[in-house]
């Protein structure tokens, strides 16, 4: 039996267009909820979230069986760490910080088992190979992991048309809220010299056959980069829909007028 099918890169190759949500809580149960709310990814967060290993492997148990592929990310683009995510079941990471083809090499044979790379083999004792039920886990798994690099600096941008080139990257990420404090635009990613770059690197990236991908909660810049041709973009994140959820729900019942209760009322 091989490892499980991507389905996340698999809509990468063909070009589909796969939106997600950011997971930064680190609770199963969020992740769980948004996991059946339909988007195709959802992004773990481990670089500013508060989840760590064993966490992050309860949230992909979360997500087991529902319609969502998981994405994690990891807090930096090391190879012990990119092991440990790799064991726990995850098919996709996204490296964050990474400002140059020879990192990007590096993550490529991080990701992938001897001969191609340098992933430990220890998968027989992990969540990743079904505690070693997956008879032909260690055959298969390399053309199953899918491998996203993000790029969110100057150095990044300038080094661009460099880290596409490197074979095994599957995709490429734009961190417009980085890119826009290393540019001088600290909290201004919609910034017009902000955009001008993202647009400019975005059609860099499809130019090179990778699959361009970003992060933004203004949903209609999320359609504009849509129609520009990226194929993975996250619209938001969990901290964002509780936070203004809860908030418009106290302002809600503060402007509600007295009603008297019907067949319909709602009881939580």
């Amino acid at each position: 039996m091989p490892a499980p099918r991507n389905f996340f890169k698999q809509g990468l190759k063909e070009g589909r267009l796969q939106i997600g949500l950011w997971q930064a809580l680190g609770s199963p149960n969020t992740v769980e909820i948004c996991a059946g709310a339909g988007y195709d990814w959802l992004l773990l967060d481990a670089e500013h979230g508060p989840s760590d290993v064993p966490r992050l492997a309860e949230q992909l148990r979360a997500m087991r069986g529902s319609s969502s592929q998981a994405i994690i990310r990891p807090p930096i683009g090391e190879t012990w760490i990119v092991k440990q995510m790799l064991d726990i079941g995850a098919q996709t990471l996204l490296i964050p910080m990474v400002h140059d083809a020879q990192t990007a090499a590096e993550m490529v044979k991080a990701v992938r088992y001897p001969p191609q790379g340098v992933r430990g083999v220890g998968a027989a004792l992990a969540r990743a190979s079904d505690f070693n039920r997956i008879g032909d886990y260690l055959q298969t798994a390399n053309d199953e992991i899918c491998l996203l690099v993000q790029v969110e600096s100057r150095v990044a941008i300038d080094n661009l048309d460099a880290i596409c080139a490197v074979d095994g990257v599957d995709g490429v990420f734009i961190g417009p809220s980085d890119l826009a404090a290393d540019m001088g635009y600290l909290g201004r990613p919609g910034a017009s010299e902000v955009q001008e770059v993202v647009e400019r690197s975005i059609a860099r990236i499809i130019a090179s056959g990778k699959a361009a991908g970003i992060l933004i909660g203004d949903l209609g810049l999320a359609k504009r980069y849509a129609e520009l041709g990226v194929t993975f973009v996250g619209i938001g994140n969990d901290v964002g829909l509780l936070s203004n959820a809860a908030s418009r729900l106290l302002k809600d019942f503060n402007n509600a007028q007295p009603t008297q209760p019907t067949a319909d009322t709602k009881v939580y």
